[in-house]
């Protein structure tokens, strides 16, 4: 497949990755930055990467393929390493999916996330349907209608206490009658080790199969990109419910480490597909490698 035109990154799109991946205490930068010689001190970067939230498994793949690989400082070494690590097959990528599932646990801002990428999709002349599918908090049914009426985008809304996959078949339905493209569906927030609560989701995935046969279905897991390692535990559990197909790195902008992307990548094999900047409608970029890589790395020494 192609990928869709509306998650095309542009140049402001890859500038905000790096400034978003860009910590405001970057120790692994800080740590590259003195490392102009061919063989650097790779116990010091390691310990960088591990502060960095990239993680043992990955930090430790990382670093070898470091060592191993080509160039003339410790930066330009990890920087293909990292890249190396990020990078897959374009013919591989899923992004003419026209139904959207969210899910992930509470917190993590699925709800803005589901705005922020119907905002998007409508400025690239497409018909978003926002769905409401959280039906465990009302709150969040009221702040997606809110959000839909900012973004001037229709919003199907399930019933407070009531079943999610209703409110689905009801929005997938209506999606086909009025060829609204994409369906982004608000899931409830969900601990991965809660049972009850996966299998509801795998209901919801069911759903979407049977009412909407035809269409492409990309199930996104919105992860909080402050919380560092715990992410990969959530991204297992959604991943054996739900089936994930990529990943959206939320609050950015809010004091992460960064490094977690590698960290999935490498330990799980999802993809990034969107990175969270602020919380303005234009503030869910889609991720670009290099400039995350070059954000979490810091500038080249003498640039």
């Amino acid at each position: 497949m192609k990928l869709a035109f509306w998650r095309k990154s542009s140049l402001d799109d890859e500038k905000r990755v790096a400034e978003a991946t860009t910590p405001s205490s970057n120790p692994l930068a800080k740590v590259l930055r003195r490392f102009i010689a061919p063989e650097p001190d790779w116990r010091e970067i390691e310990e960088a990467l591990l502060a960095s939230d990239v993680g043992l498994v990955a930090t430790t793949a990382l670093i070898q393929a470091a060592r191993d690989g080509d160039g003339a400082d410790g930066r330009s070494r990890v920087r293909a390493a990292a890249l190396s690590l990020l990078g897959e097959d374009p013919a591989n990528l899923s992004d003419e999916a026209d139904v959207v599932l969210l899910v992930g646990v509470n917190g993590v801002g699925k709800t803005t996330t589901a705005a922020k990428l119907a905002a998007r999709a409508k400025s690239a002349g497409l018909s978003p349907l926002l769905v409401a599918a959280d039906t465990f908090r009302a709150a969040a049914i009221d702040q997606l209608r809110a959000l839909g009426v900012r973004e001037g985008v229709e919003v199907v809304e399930g019933r407070p206490g009531g079943d999610p996959a209703a409110a689905i078949h009801d929005a997938l339905t209506l999606a086909v009658a009025r060829d609204f493209t994409p369906v982004i569906i608000d899931t409830a927030g969900r601990m991965q080790t809660r049972s009850g609560l996966m299998d509801e989701l795998a209901k919801i995935r069911r759903v979407v199969t049977k009412v909407a046969p035809t269409r492409t279905v990309e199930v996104l897991l919105v992860l909080d990109g402050t919380a560092g390692q715990n992410g990969l535990a959530q991204a297992r559990g959604f991943d054996a419910s739900a089936g994930i197909d990529g990943i959206v790195l939320t609050k950015l902008d809010s004091g992460a480490r960064g490094g977690v992307a590698l960290a999935v990548r490498r330990e799980l094999g999802l993809p990034i597909r969107w990175i969270g900047t602020g919380e303005r409608a234009t503030d869910l970029v889609p991720f670009a490698a290099e400039a995350y890589v070059d954000g979490l790395l810091g500038a080249p020494t003498g640039s």
